[in-house]
């Protein structure tokens, strides 16, 4: 290999300084943290004493905690339902508001709003929306329940219908998906929905056969982003339904991790919690990728 020229060795010097801002963020507030949560995984550790080597105890307990089962089954539900749910209202949204009609910005401003209000706030608005006793949804419920003679649930005290509400808010919170989309949208040649209009298309055709399969990359980027986000739901179900209350039906993995980090000062435990969700989320971004593989169409 040739030696490096003095102005080489200076572009090179300028490179890493100018990364070097990078390396530390990512060296102080990443990787070390990783690392050192991956060692305490194998310790236990209690915070207020030096981690003492276990070995994989951690990991053998996970396997036999009742709690790690019910947290991960209740996070694999709301994925289930929240991801198809939210993919489908942000395209539909991107699509009507793709189309020219008068107040066009406005509209997107609109839809796209709900998405910008912090996590706590709109969690503790929810809290008023579904109240039981004063909530305006039961408020609006209580007119065709009571035709039936029937009253509106109790939303954030049922077991049957706590997850739901955790499950609309994803919903209503599209606006970032639906940007995404809507940008997707843009990019697809007209030319193609002209010929489809001159081959007697319908509109279901058109979206089948041409918006679906050109806006693919884009739904798969979405969808694997709605996996990671999903599995560490944490922010709402936390302070809607403290404890995962009721009857731990919404008890989120994520909340088990804290819980069991900064309540029962248990964090060798608590990283070993989290390294099994890096591996769960990592086999079902891979099993996505899989399955995207062969269905997405790539324009070049």
């Amino acid at each position: 290999m040739a030696k490096m020229g003095q102005s080489e060795r200076r572009q090179a010097l300028a490179g890493v300084l100018f990364a070097m801002p990078y390396l530390i963020g990512f060296s102080v507030f990443l990787a070390i943290p990783l690392l050192t949560s991956l060692y305490n995984s194998f310790t236990e550790y209690s915070v207020l004493r030096e981690p003492v080597w276990i070995g994989v105890r951690n990991y053998a307990d996970v396997f036999k905690d009742e709690l790690f089962y019910k947290s991960l089954g209740n996070t694999l539900f709301f994925a289930a339902f929240s991801i198809p749910l939210s993919t489908i209202m942000a395209i539909a949204l991107a699509m009507l508001l793709n189309t020219k009609v008068r107040g066009q910005a406005f509209y997107r401003t609109f839809f796209f709003l709900p998405s910008l209000v912090p996590a706590v706030p709109m969690a503790i608005l929810w809290l008023y929306l579904f109240n039981g006793d004063f909530g305006i949804v039961n408020a609006v419920l209580k007119i065709p329940y009571g035709a039936l003679g029937l009253e509106p649930p109790n939303w954030l005290s049922s077991v049957d219908h706590a997850k739901n509400v955790l499950i609309t808010m994803s919903v209503w919170t599209v606006g970032n998906a639906m940007i995404i989309y809507l940008a997707g949208l843009q990019e697809i040649p007209q030319q193609l929905y002209e010929a489809s209009d001159l081959d007697g298309a319908s509109p279901w055709q058109k979206t089948k056969n041409v918006t679906i399969p050109l806006l693919s990359p884009v739904i798969m980027f979405n969808v694997l982003m709605g996996i990671i986000g999903s599995l560490q739901y944490f922010t709402q179900a936390y302070v809607l339904f403290p404890g995962g209350a009721p009857a731990r039906s919404t008890y989120m993995y994520s909340m088990y991790i804290y819980d069991t980090a900064f309540r029962d000062l248990r964090m060798g435990y608590a990283s070993a919690l989290g390294w099994v969700m890096f591996v769960i989320i990592l086999t079902l971004t891979f099993t996505a990728f899989r399955f995207f593989d062969k269905k997405v169409h790539y324009e070049g």
